[in-house]
């Protein structure tokens, strides 16, 4: 079958759903060409199918699949920024990587192998898990490519930062305290957003604070809203080389039933999408939507909700490759909401006066403790 598709700026963007009907052909992210389809990639869209550090419900080995089929009714503008990512700049598909799912450390090493040579020449990563434990080797592979630490924003319900399961170092609940001890992590500049639900005990919470983390708890996104939380961590992290990565569990069961360890009380999708709004202009250097296990998913109610995350993540990193200044560029539906043509984005916004003034990306309880 002829692949039509929208071409603009020497740029080859998705295929042409007004031509070809979104349900037709290989499910390529967005419908957009593969990588050996186009010379050189800015941004490389990637899954890994890998779902052996999992303490619960497996799955998410098929995530990145179920993603890609989800994004199928994603569409090239994106009126929220005012934005075409795909006509700023080229954005690819790579496929998949092979790792190795009986070995984890193997496929660790394979995970950063990979993620090297697929930004060898510049590109930045967008990467479709699998489960969080390949967050370790993206970050490694984030922080060699930016000569140094990096700072992170880590959304998910769960910390992440414990020691080990059953003896085992390398799981989808240790990679950040292992990023942490390896020191490819900016700890001034790193903070878990949407956490929440039981933990085995106060040390968690106590290790989690030595290691630098701030914490903004879902609860804290709903007292203090989206604007508060953007302007928290905007505060945290400045204009550090950035990576964000996302556990599709930060979303309440409600917006993502379709994943391993589901806990009540989570952010909602809309809450989410625009957080990730409020980092316009920020630096960006790679990314991950992890956790996305298909078999518990329904109407694909989780993978629409990780399809439009990873949508907003390459629309931040595309406007970043724009001339000028990105912090006052339009805004599209926020700017008509105002009746303005444009404005300065949510971490710019003034403070509610309903929230409790507290250190940046730090709940209200644990400003309280340190005090």
């Amino acid at each position: 079958m002829e692949e039509l598709r929208i071409e603009a700026n020497g740029n080859l963007g998705p295929i042409d759903s007004s031509r070809i009907p979104r349900y037709a052909g290989a499910a390529t992210y967005a419908r957009l060409p593969r990588l050996d389809q186009v010379a050189k990639a800015d941004i490389t869209v990637v899954g890994v199918p890998f779902d052996s550090g999992v303490s619960y419900r497996p799955g998410a080995r098929f995530g990145a699949n179920h993603v890609r089929e989800a994004s199928r009714l994603l569409r090239p503008y994106n009126p929220a920024w005012d934005v075409s990512p795909f006509e700023n700049c080229q954005v690819a598909d790579a496929g998949d990587m092979a790792v190795n799912p009986f070995n984890i450390n193997e496929a660790i090493e394979t995970v950063q192998q990979n993620a090297l040579d697929l930004t060898a020449t510049g590109s930045k990563l967008m990467t479709l898990g699998g489960d969080h434990t390949i967050a370790l080797p993206l970050l490694r592979a984030a922080a060699e490519r930016a000569g140094g630490p990096i700072a992170m924003l880590h959304f998910d319900a769960h910390l992440d930062t414990w020691d080990t399961y059953f003896g085992a170092e390398y799981t989808h609940g240790t990679p950040f305290r292992r990023a942490v001890e390896e020191g490819i992590l900016d700890t001034e500049a790193i903070s878990h957003i949407g956490t929440r639900g039981p933990l085995y005990g106060k040390k968690d919470l106590d290790d989690d604070h030595r290691f630098g983390f701030g914490i903004v708890t879902s609860a804290d996104v709903y007292y203090q809203g989206v604007l508060e939380t953007v302007a928290k961590v905007r505060d945290r992290i400045g204009n550090r080389p950035l990576y964000i990565s996302v556990d599709i569990d930060v979303l309440d069961p409600a917006h993502a039933p379709g994943t391993g360890t589901p806990e009540a009380g989570g952010i909602t999708s809309r809450e989410l999408l625009e957080i990730i709004r409020g980092f316009r202009g920020m630096n960006l250097v790679g990314a991950d939507v992890v956790e996305v296990a298909p078999a518990y998913d329904h109407a694909e109610i989780t993978g629409v909700a990780a399809s439009h995350v990873a949508y907003e993540l390459v629309t931040l990193m595309a406007d970043n490759t724009a001339e000028g200044d990105r912090f006052g560029a339009d805004t599209g539906y926020a700017a008509q909401a105002l009746g303005q043509e444009s404005r300065r984005p949510a971490g710019f916004a003034a403070s509610s006066p309903l929230a409790e003034p507290v250190e940046a990306g730090i709940t209200r309880q644990a400003a309280a403790a340190t005090q």
